[in-house]
């Protein structure tokens, strides 16, 4: 009976000794099989994607507009002065609110009078190195876009480039500003050096994420899930417009190659696209591709932000520019992948100027 009861006593620790539980053994077969999985997929995928895609550049430059520390800080300050509307309701920063990713979260933004404009406010992180702004693509660069919305009566609705030049030379601490950010010019407060300062500042909002640390060669920088969203992401397709630095912002594309796009996002209005500005027939539909970094958290989306959610906006561009109808496992698995591309953004970048307070 003791024998009997001494066996019984012994045999877990004879299995936990021997691994005779299946526990800690399939554990580590797990851990191995992912581990080779991992380094599979990143033999597959690895160059391949170093090559489609590059680093977000450190800086944005303009040769016409050379960055200075003055010419930042003033450029910050006016996008974050409500005296740039008419009414002095909003400034920059309503629309495109720093503390949320360069944008407001909104379908479409209200105005100085609270007028809804027609375009959903995209973001101005990382905007300096698109190739035109605007969904339209009207403007050249960040300067002249910083100056579009100043003036457009739905927006923010000043009456006239002098106007704001007389309002903001009134202001004691502008007339220093200005000064020190223009050391050469005699009145260097004008419409001109608006957009100059507030493009300067725009052009510091680069932020890279861990997704440029994996393009850097960081292997283990993404996850095995996020790197399968990857492939998924190229296999379906996707960089066929969102490559690059910033996997979009460089090209226009037509928004519904394969239907009317309207009948998936279910728009409340048609709107015509870049044949509004250019009219040429070959614009008809078209915008500019936006850029995918931080795109999980710059909803909601398309170019009148019809959609809020993620996946769903990834299921019908893939319907209506691809032709592909993607199931919800491969949805879910490049919108891993787009949880990647969000960048660590500091908080002093969304921080009230103290000149302001």
């Amino acid at each position: 009976m003791k024998k009997t009861l001494l066996l019984f006593v012994a045999l877990p620790f004879f299995l936990v000794a021997c691994g005779g539980g299946s526990g800690k053994k399939s554990a580590e077969k797990s851990q191995a099989e992912l581990y080779k999985e991992n380094m599979e997929i990143e033999a597959e995928i690895g160059d391949m994607a170093r090559g489609m895609f590059q680093v977000l550049p450190a800086s944005a430059n303009n040769p016409d507009n050379p960055l200075t520390d003055a010419k930042v800080k003033l450029g910050k300050i006016l996008y974050f002065d409500n005296r740039l509307s008419k009414d002095q309701t909003q400034s920059c920063n309503t629309c495109h609110d720093l503390s949320t990713f360069g944008v407001d979260n909104k379908p479409t933004s209200e105005g100085d009078d609270g007028t809804l404009g027609p375009r959903n406010s995209p973001t101005v992180m990382n905007v300096a190195l698109h190739t035109t702004q605007f969904w339209d693509g009207r403007a050249k660069d960040v300067e002249e876009q910083a100056g579009m919305p100043i003036t457009n009566p739905v927006e923010m609705a000043i009456p006239s480039e002098e106007f704001l030049e007389k309002r903001l030379s009134s202001v004691e601490m502008y007339q220093t500003l200005f000064k020190e950010a223009f050391p050469d010019e005699a009145n260097p407060i004008t419409f001109d050096n608006i957009e100059k300062a507030i493009g300067a500042f725009e052009r510091t909002l680069l932020f890279p994420s861990k997704w440029d640390k994996y393009l850097a060669g960081e292997k283990n920088a993404l996850s095995l899930d996020e790197k399968k969203g990857l492939k998924t992401f190229i296999d379906a397709g996707c960089v066929t417009c969102h490559t690059g630095s910033l996997l979009g912002g460089n090209m226009f594309q037509k928004f519904g190659v394969y239907g009317n796009y309207w009948d998936f996002t279910k728009s409340a209005a048609i709107d015509s696209g870049r044949i509004v500005e250019t009219k040429m027939d070959a614009d008809l539909f078209m915008f500019k591709v936006p850029s995918l970094r931080n795109v999980s958290k710059t909803g909601p989306y398309f170019h009148d932000g019809s959609v809020s959610d993620l996946k769903e906006t990834i299921k019908i561009i893939a319907k209506t520019n691809l032709n592909k109808d993607l199931t919800d496992e491969e949805v879910a698995s490049i919108a891993v992948f787009m949880e990647a591309l969000t960048g660590e953004i500091p908080a002093e970048v969304s921080a009230v100027p103290e000149e302001l307070l």
